[in-house]
């Protein structure tokens, strides 16, 4: 049976672009990154004539397929759609049959200004920070002496498209234990969080801080800022190191996600996202575009937002990542040097003990191999494809499913 067809959106952010993005790149494009000004100007031509296209012919049945070639942008809701079903698979070979807790760390407001001028120092600082709060104070031996694994995922982006840089962490609910100082035992064994608990939100608040303006005041010594106001002298410099340590830092710990099923479909979501997928665009018209959002603050109600394009697009382009940046990390059990052998050791472990028998769902993750490719109208999988030129005219009677 054939593939059903993928429905394209009504708008999309690349129609908001191709109406409203050159005049917003006259406007503010001295003052925009050469990241967000190629980011802009990718998503208008993505899946247009402009990026040439493909012609793909079944074997089997006969039918022509043909497309135009996509942008490839991260910051693409549509590109990024579709491609994290092959690192999802990926993934799964690293979750352990144990339960999984979601972290969540956030820069206080008065950092965001800074933030927007040092995207790519703050934003390492951040992901740093929180990944080494997570060690120490699971290495602690009065919470819990282990190591833990930690998969870290960057948005940047609120409901409403503000500026609103936090981590999500995905953190195994235990891990290899360790001394205090977080070097794994010779001889480790596993040891398990407390069902439902992973480590005080309160601690973690107060050593993310410290963590995090220590860095922050280090890289300010060495000159790796640029200074926007807040840090225009050191009068300003001092007040505002002040004022970070003297409020209390948001870390969420939510519920635990379960066990590796759940996590698969908790990262499917969350991985690969943009600051807004283009299934919540509700409507461009007069120059205003119109988006759902969900208002956390009132009860998670959903609602709608109309902002002026010039607006949108500022909002949007905030979260264009400087080239190069890593936004999905990994640390501890995870991390990539010592991976495989130590997520060996923790099955070796697990099994031992046979935690995975009193853990509800955690059992092992049921995800297969991506599947090829396959003819939309009888389903074979003999597809031939050959190249079209940009500017190239698509030939009329085939069928565009793009």
């Amino acid at each position: 049976m054939g593939a059903a067809a993928v429905v394209r959106p009504a708008l999309e952010v690349a129609d908001i672009l191709r109406q409203h993005g050159e005049a917003f790149l006259e406007r503010h494009g001295s003052r925009l990154s050469a990241e967000q000004r190629q980011a802009l100007r990718a998503l208008a031509l993505c899946r247009t004539q402009a990026l040439g296209g493909h012609v793909e012919e079944c074997l089997d049945g006969g039918a022509v397929r043909i497309a135009d070639n996509s942008c490839r942008n991260r910051h693409c809701p549509r590109c990024q759609a579709l491609t994290h079903a092959g690192w999802l698979e990926q993934q799964a070979k690293h979750l352990l049959p144990v339960q999984y807790h979601h972290v969540v760390f956030t820069l206080p407001a008065e950092l965001s200004e800074i933030a927007l001028a040092n995207p790519a120092v703050i934003y390492d600082l951040l992901m740093r920070s929180a990944a080494a709060t997570l060690h120490e104070v699971a290495a602690n031996p009065k919470r819990l002496g282990a190591v833990v694994g930690v998969l870290m995922v960057l948005h940047t982006w609120g409901q409403n498209l503000h500026h609103h840089p936090h981590v999500h962490c995905v953190v195994t609910g235990g891990g290899l234990s360790c001394d205090g100082t977080g070097k794994i035992d010779p001889s480790p064994r596993w040891i398990a969080c407390r069902p439902g608990f992973f480590l005080p939100v309160r601690v973690l608040s107060r050593v993310f801080r410290g963590r995090f303006v220590a860095r922050l005041r280090a890289a300010l010594d060495a000159g790796r800022l640029s200074a926007p106001p807040a840090l225009a002298d050191p009068v300003a410099r001092a007040r505002l190191l002040a004022t970070l340590c003297s409020k209390e830092w948001v870390v969420y710990a939510r519920p635990p996600l379960g066990g590796p099923e759940r996590v698969l479909q908790y990262l499917a979501r969350y991985t690969h996202r943009v600051a807004i997928s283009n299934a919540r665009l509700l409507g461009l018209r007069e120059g205003r575009v119109t988006f759902r959002y969900t208002d956390y603050a009132d009860g998670h109600r959903h609602k709608a937002m109309t902002l002026e394009a010039d607006e949108f697009l500022r909002r949007f382009v905030q979260h264009v990542l400087p080239r190069g940046f890593v936004k999905v990390r990994h640390y501890g059990l995870l991390a990539n040097a010592q991976r495989e052998a130590r997520l060996a050791l923790c099955r070796r472990l697990l099994l031992v003990a046979n935690v995975a028998a009193t853990l509800p769902g955690t059992a092992p993750a049921p995800i297969g191999p991506a599947q090829p490719r396959c003819c939309e109208r009888c389903g074979g999988t003999r597809l031939v494809s050959r190249e079209l030129a940009a500017g190239e005219a698509l030939p009329a009677a085939a069928v565009d499913s793009s």
